[in-house]
């Protein structure tokens, strides 16, 4: 099991690189999550909305005058279908619900082919744990993701926030703007890194990950099994998957520990930039859950916000 040895390695490289060995630990100053609320819709009404989580429970949530809800655009709350995914971003001790994205999906990788073209057909390499998807990219939207992505080939990366309607992912906005740069011609790193920050800076994003918490790009590949992990332009340190990160959104101080789940060895791959509240330092540092990315703040369809990091 990958986890047994975390916390050894966390000492060791405590040890190696002058880190604190602790785990990161939140402070006063550090603002108070949302309440985040997966699942299922079981049944909606103007008023009310009823989910099933993934333990199988119900969920009751109030809706709260002023909510907002997205499934591919816009749509007033009570409209969402029964049997959606949600993710609802929830106040009062998870009973209220102010914002709610149903079905949404992000698409990220490596584009492998491409045909069509009024609708076009994307297979996506989305990296070693989530494998190859083919998407769609509705002809409605294909004007939108192309300024953003013009080097819609094989090799260049992709990355688009859509929805899943009917099982069948579409990609209806985009994320980022394409790197300029092929998949596997990333930046190095800059030099100046040392390994000895506390505190690290650069965006977050969010993905479809099966647990709450975070896939991070420079982890040991004998923890994931996943030979494309290790890439990044941010200069980050190894780290090991169970590992436990510190992780604030700049932009309204909201912050948790959250556990290493998976490789991000796609997040690693973009030199990119977050614009939310002012421009973050270039590199994908952290790729969080859907759920925990809404706890810090996070908007699902704007995609990312600045982030910084606290080792663990």
């Amino acid at each position: 099991m990958p986890y047994r040895s975390v916390e050894r390695r966390r000492v060791l490289a405590a040890a190696a690189l002058g880190r604190d060995a602790e785990p990161p630990r939140l402070s006063a100053d550090d603002g108070v999550p949302f309440d985040a609320v997966t699942g299922v819709i079981l049944d909606v009404s103007p008023h009310l909305i009823i989910v099933e989580d993934a333990a199988g429970g119900q969920r009751r949530l109030v809706i709260a005058p002023w909510a907002t809800a997205w499934r591919g655009g816009p749509v007033a709350p009570a409209d969402l279908p029964a049997g959606a995914r949600v993710v609802i971003r929830a106040l009062k001790a998870g009973t209220v619900a102010e914002r709610i994205w149903a079905d949404a999906t992000r698409l990220t990788g490596t584009i492998k082919a491409v045909t069509g073209r009024r609708d076009l057909t994307i297979v996506l390499d989305m990296g070693a744990h989530r494998g190859e998807r083919s998407i769609t990219v509705p002809y409605r939207s294909s004007g939108r993701i192309r300024v953003r992505h013009p080097q819609l080939e094989p090799g260049y990366l992709f990355d688009a926030i859509g929805m899943v309607d009917g099982g069948a992912p579409l990609a209806l906005l985009p994320a980022t703007s394409q790197p300029p740069y092929r998949a596997a011609a990333v930046p190095a790193p800059p030099p100046a890194y040392r390994g000895v920050q506390s505190k690290i800076s650069g965006t977050a994003v969010w993905g479809d990950l099966p647990e709450r918490g975070v896939a991070y790009p420079m982890l040991e590949t004998s923890d994931t099994g996943c030979a494309d992990a290790g890439v990044s332009c941010a200069g980050l340190p190894y780290l090991a998957l169970g590992s436990t990160l510190y992780v604030r959104n700049v932009c309204d101080g909201r912050a948790d520990a959250l556990p290493i789940v998976a490789c991000g060895c796609v997040t690693g791959r973009f030199c990119d930039r977050c614009l939310e509240c002012g421009t973050s330092p270039r590199g994908r540092i952290v790729e969080l859950s859907a759920a925990a990315y809404v706890e810090l703040g996070g908007d699902l369809i704007k995609g990312c916000f600045n982030a910084r990091i606290g080792l663990g």
